[in-house]
């Protein structure tokens, strides 16, 4: 017998719209789950997006009051995929009302927005889940199998590198992604953070780091209307950009292994250039998100001039065999995130924790902490425990 869960979605914009087709895709991929998602409410301040919204994918109610969906007893579980200033109040008024959490990174503003999340989710008993997909990624677990299991030998260093275009054109609008007071953190919050995150699951904690941050387009224009996703904004009045542009960050992890992480959101040239390489003392793995469903690999005992293999993933490594039958059938960016509904809806069926979750969000946080008193005192800095 398959159970039904009320869920709920607040904020529309385009992550909305992925976590709530991720939701519709899970009867499609697990339907031995023992759980059905049922669209139950959507929530949006803009004015029609919300209505909009059930319209299309069938959510029973639409509001423009996310608190209206926290008092509806048919709601179970809720998204939060609203902006990063009001994850602390809504995360937390979430847990408080019993409802299980799925909640977009970086999960408020700083360290201290994420533990609130955190502490009001333990405090509830409720289950949660945090969006680092990119971990969800079966080359990523295949890759995390091979170094865990000593394939590589002993980890000596990686670098994590998360390049993109999004704000590079100089009329990309001033949203609230580029103001401290909404937006917290720049590129450090918005793919730093999931470098972090990759790091810590690929080779374990983070002890201490260097970092040096940069704003290159000082200046953009204000949007004079509602905004979802990067958009552009031309003859508005110009604001100045508050958070970051680009980070380069030296790692120290508690293994003895060192690492680079750099990220970027104004590289021109670069669409979505996310991804790896680990090397070890007998061999080496490589990922790039743009070739999802590869993974490079070197292994042997040749050590000097020893060669690279591209593999490609098939039914055996993490999640694939619930979309593809065979090895080089390939999956996508929304695949990723529907194996995350998929753990964290399989965290409320079996009560316990699956996927990323809100310590790993603190853990996370904690690192973006680091890298911004590191860039202010110029100095290596300590990363604080999650």
């Amino acid at each position: 017998m398959v159970d039904s869960l009320g869920v709920a979605v607040v904020g529309f914009g385009w992550m909305g719209r992925v976590h709530t087709q991720a939701y519709a895709r899970i009867p499609h991929h697990y339907p031995r789950l023992g759980l059905r998602p049922e669209l139950v409410a959507v929530a949006d301040e803009v004015r029609g997006r919300a209505e909009e919204a059930a319209a299309q994918f069938g959510f029973a109610s639409a509001t423009r009051d996310w608190r209206e969906v926290l008092a509806d007893p048919r709601v179970d579980a809720v998204s939060v995929t609203a902006p990063n200033f009001l994850h602390r109040e809504i995360g937390v008024a979430v847990a408080e009302a019993g409802k299980h959490l799925w909640i977009e990174k970086p999960v408020g503003l700083d360290l201290a927005d994420a533990r609130a999340v955190a502490d009001a989710v333990a405090a509830a008993g409720v289950r949660s889940a945090v969006g680092f997909n990119y971990r969800n990624a079966p080359a990523v677990e295949r890759a995390r199998e091979l170094i865990a299991g000593g394939a590589i030998g002993t980890v000596t260093h990686v670098a994590v590198r998360l390049f993109s275009d999004y704000a590079a054109h100089p009329e990309s609008a001033l949203t609230w992604r580029f103001e401290r007071e909404r937006g917290g953190t720049g590129v450090l919050g918005d793919l730093a953070s999931h470098g972090a995150d990759l790091a810590r699951h690929l080779l374990g904690d983070i002890t201490s780091l260097v970092a040096d941050t940069a704003v290159f387009v000082p200046e953009r224009a204000r949007p004079t209307g509602a905004t979802a996703g990067h958009t552009r904004a031309a003859g508005g009045a110009l604001g100045p950009v508050e958070n970051e542009d680009h980070v380069g960050c030296l790692l120290r992890f508690a293994s003895g292994a060192r690492g680079v992480l750099e990220a970027s959101r104004v590289a021109v040239g670069e669409q979505n250039n996310y991804g790896f390489a680990v090397h070890g003392t007998e061999g080496a793995v490589f990922w790039d998100f743009r070739r999802m469903n590869e993974l490079a690999v070197s292994l042997g005992s040749g050590y000097q001039d020893q060669p690279v293999s591209t593999v490609y993933v098939g039914p055996g490594d993490g999640e694939f065999g619930a979309f593809q039958p065979g090895a080089a059938n390939a999956m996508g960016y929304d695949d990723l995130k529907v194996v995350e509904a998929q753990r964290f809806l399989r965290s409320i069926a079996e009560d316990a924790p699956f996927g990323a979750g809100l310590p790993d969000a603190v853990r996370a946080a904690a690192v973006v902490d680091a890298m911004v008193r590191s860039a202010r005192d110029r100095a290596w800095v300590t990363v604080q425990e999650g």
